[in-house]
């Protein structure tokens, strides 16, 4: 299994579990995907009145400064990166997914932040700058320090955490929006193109197409 196929997996199991089962057991109402979170509030079928209106003054709100939505950007392309079938994960508009969930789920808030600051801190002692401002190599470096939970250091368990959480959050925006969804394939529901019994079915119980029409 390729990195791709991985995030893949990660992100179907994420929607179906963890990161949306988080937004229900917290008894939000917004049920909109990654791309709605990204900037189209346009109300949809289903979605009620005050939860609609909801959704917007969240979209009205900052969580995150902009040192902060710059490193969460960084960090989403890390984990899903550019390639031939598609765009990157901030293409997708996953920092508006994750600033979005941030404010629809506030339980994300501490980690996420915490973690942000972590991740800085330790940038600063390693390299002598901030993450965002370290080289390709040097975040490319960071990042497998806390992105394999079984080979983390122990003192690393703080940003194990928060990368995880990076990464299944990462995950979902993606694969729920647009792109992710033409990534992964899903063609959704098309309708059929029915031709009538075929020939041979029609004279394997006496009748005989040809006698009828030639």
């Amino acid at each position: 299994m390729n990195r791709r196929d991985s995030l893949k997996a990660l992100g179907l199991l994420a929607a179906g579990s963890g990161v949306l089962a988080a937004s229900c057991k917290d008894d939000k109402s917004a049920k909109q995907t990654g791309e709605v979170a990204a900037g189209n509030s346009d109300k949809l079928p289903g979605v009620q009145d005050f939860e609609y209106k909801r959704t917007e003054a969240l979209m009205a709100e900052k969580f995150f400064n902009d040192h902060e939505l710059a490193t969460i950007t960084v960090l989403v392309d890390i984990i899903i990166p550019k390639d031939e079938v598609s765009g990157s994960a901030s293409e997708a508009g996953v920092p508006a997914f994750i600033e979005f969930m941030s404010k629809d789920v506030p339980s994300y808030q501490t980690p996420l932040r915490g973690g942000l600051k972590w991740l800085d801190v330790q940038c600063q002692k390693t390299y002598g700058n901030a993450f965002v401002k370290c080289k390709k190599e040097e975040q490319i470096a960071i990042v497998d320090e806390i992105a394999y939970p079984q080979k983390a250091k122990p003192e690393m368990a703080q940003g194990v955490s928060f990368f995880s959480l990076m990464r299944d959050l990462t995950s979902t925006g993606f694969f729920t929006s647009e792109m992710g969804v033409k990534d992964i394939g899903y063609q959704g529901n098309k309708p059929g193109v029915w031709n009538g019994v075929p020939a041979d079915v029609l004279k394997q119980y006496g009748f005989d197409p040809e006698k009828f029409f030639g």
